[in-house]
Formats: C-alpha cells, sequence, structure tokens
C-alpha cells in the first residue's frame, strides 16, 4: 500500500558541496540517497522485521533540523534532516494490480509500482500450460486462456521478502488462483 511518511535522516554534506546553497545541497543529497531505497518502521510501530520494510518512491520535501556536526578526522558535516515521502508498503496477502513484465519458463514477472513478483506457473491458474517463449506467453492447455507480456493482472503477495542492499534482489511470490485474481481483462469480458 501506499502512504505519506514523516521521517527523519542524518547526510552527509561532503567538503566540496560545502559554498554552495545549504538548502538545495541538503534536498539534492537526500534525494540521491533515500529514493528507491528500502527502509524500516520501528520495531515500536511493527514487530514482524519483513512486515517492517518500505521503499521510499519519492521525497516530497526536506527540512534542515538544527546545526549540522563536524566529526574530527571527516571533512563532511552531517546534517539532521526531516522529510516527508510517498512509500509503498508491500503486505502479506494484500491484493496488488500489475502488469506482466516478462513470461519465463517457470512463470510470469508482475511489475506494479516500484517492485516486480514471481507469479509461478503454479500460482496462475487451475490449468497447465504451454510456454510460448517466442511469443511471451502463457497459453492453457484446456482453457486455452493466455498471459502475455504487457497484460493487466490482480494478484495477491503471498511471500514478501525486501532486500535492504538491493531492491532488484527483494523477492515477493505472487498467486492469481483465488476467486476476484486474474487478469483484469477476463473481469470486463464477464462483466464484473
Amino acid at each position: 500500500m501506499y502512504m505519506l511518511l514523516d521521517y527523519e535522516d542524518v547526510i552527509r554534506i561532503p567538503p566540496s558541496m560545502l559554498g554552495e546553497d545549504p538548502d538545495k545541497i541538503i534536498n539534492t543529497l537526500t534525494y540521491q540517497k533515500l529514493e528507491g531505497r528500502v527502509k524500516s518502521f520501528s520495531k515500536a510501530e511493527v514487530q514482524d522485521p519483513q512486515e517492517r520494510k518500505f521503499v521510499i518512491v519519492a521525497i516530497l520535501e526536506v527540512k534542515r533540523v538544527g546545526d549540522g556536526r563536524i566529526i574530527p578526522g571527516d571533512g563532511g558535516v552531517y546534517q539532521k534532516v526531516e522529510y516527508r515521502a510517498v512509500v509503498f508498503h508491500p503486505e502479506m496477502q494484500e491484493v496488488v494490480e500489475g502488469t506482466v513484465s516478462d513470461i519465463t519458463n517457470f512463470g510470469a514477472f508482475v511489475n506494479f509500482g516500484v517492485l516486480d513478483g514471481l507469479l509461478h506457473i503454479s500460482q496462475v491458474m487451475d490449468d497447465r500450460f504451454d510456454i510460448d517463449l517466442e511469443g511471451k506467453r502463457l497459453i492453457g492447455k484446456e482453457t486455452k486462456k493466455e498471459l502475455r507480456v504487457k497484460d493487466k493482472v490482480r494478484v495477491r503477495i503471498v511471500s514478501l521478502s525486501l532486500n535492504d542492499e538491493n531492491l532488484a534482489a527483494s523477492k515477493i511470490g505472487l498467486t492469481m488462483r483465488q476467486p476476484g485474481l486474474g487478469k483484469l481483462e477476463d473481469f470486463k469480458n464477464e462483466g464484473t
């Protein structure tokens, strides 16, 4: 789920930037340090370590808090900042809508917002599949239903492991094998 959060952090201003406009520098460095990164809620807010994690999608505003600090032996200034950000906080069992971004021999990857999840072939639907890697599609053997790249789908998050260091290395498992989930086009055709 997307949400607006107010948070704080400490930004290091390198010595080479100290003569420039401090607010402009702090904004730039805050965006560079935080946007697209995984952060965590505190233990007091959320108990489960995986459930605590969220991705910073966009920094909306940054404000300096107090004076910066200089640490002996380091020419940089460490400035505390408060910022408001749009974040994506995926939760177990959350239903999300996304777009199929790739078809592989073991399933499909679905992009939803800033993340990609794996829709394993066993979780697509109650059917066996022919896999057409050239045409980038999964074809149901009995139903003849197809899942292609760029199809819009509704999926449920069934496993979740966000990687703090590398967002692309995060592992998110998805399913479409439940009522109300699947290709959005199929719901339009059924009139629901």
